[in-house]
């Protein structure tokens, strides 16, 4: 009976701790973040147009989602969305439409795991940005381009407040252009490549 029980009780310590075990080396991890989305607007070819007026989208604040997968406990590859941002396009320093951008990021990351509770990521890849409701621009006379694919390389840190919850600090630089065309001519390009700054919490299962 005493071997019994004492078989028993191991196998509950054993189911417990391998458990634990298993939520501690989770490979998931879930963020949310608000980012600052600052564009660099740099105009390229006919623009800016006449040589004075500059086609601008306008830097804005935006939610970001991420979900990130860890092959071993320092590389992880993480997922960026967002939901379709409105962004405000200028003309001369002045709005003339607005267009939406879908701009998911694929990342591979490197984490630095060992400096105790922080937890510092250097990561690289690509960003796709799906452009819709193009042709909103100065009453439908200009649009932009469809898409963008352009490298994307960020720096962060986690700070780990237990094992499942952190809060993230998170820096981008996204490359991404866009053709406008005017009169369904093209007249230059605008590298948007924004710098996106975020901070936000995770939560690993």
């Amino acid at each position: 009976m005493n071997r019994r029980i004492l078989s028993t009780m191991l196998l509950l310590a054993g189911v417990c701790f391998g458990n634990a075990a298993q939520a501690e080396d989770s490979p998931w991890l879930l963020r949310v973040r608000a980012v600052d989305l600052q564009f660099d607007n740099a105009q390229s070819d006919g623009l800016p147009l006449n040589g004075t007026t500059k086609i601008e989208a306008e830097s804005r604040w935006i939610p970001e989602f991420d979900v990130s997968y860890f092959w071993t406990k320092n590389i992880a590859t993480e997922l960026v969305l967002t939901y379709p941002q409105d962004i405000d396009i200028k003309v001369g320093g002045t709005k003339q439409g607005t267009i939406k951008a879908l701009p998911p990021s694929l990342m591979v990351q490197y984490h630095f795991t060992d400096l105790g509770a922080f937890k510092p990521y250097l990561g690289v890849g690509l960003n796709y940005t799906i452009f819709t409701k193009r042709s909103n621009i100065l009453g439908g006379a200009a649009s932009v381009d469809h898409s963008s694919v352009g490298f994307a390389a960020q720096a962060g840190v986690d700070y780990l407040i237990d094992k499942h919850w952190s809060v993230n600090l998170d820096v981008k630089y996204i490359q991404m252009n866009t053709d406008v065309t005017v009169g369904g001519t093209k007249v230059g390009s605008v590298g948007l490549n924004p710098i996106t700054a975020g901070i936000g919490v995770g939560y690993r299962f």
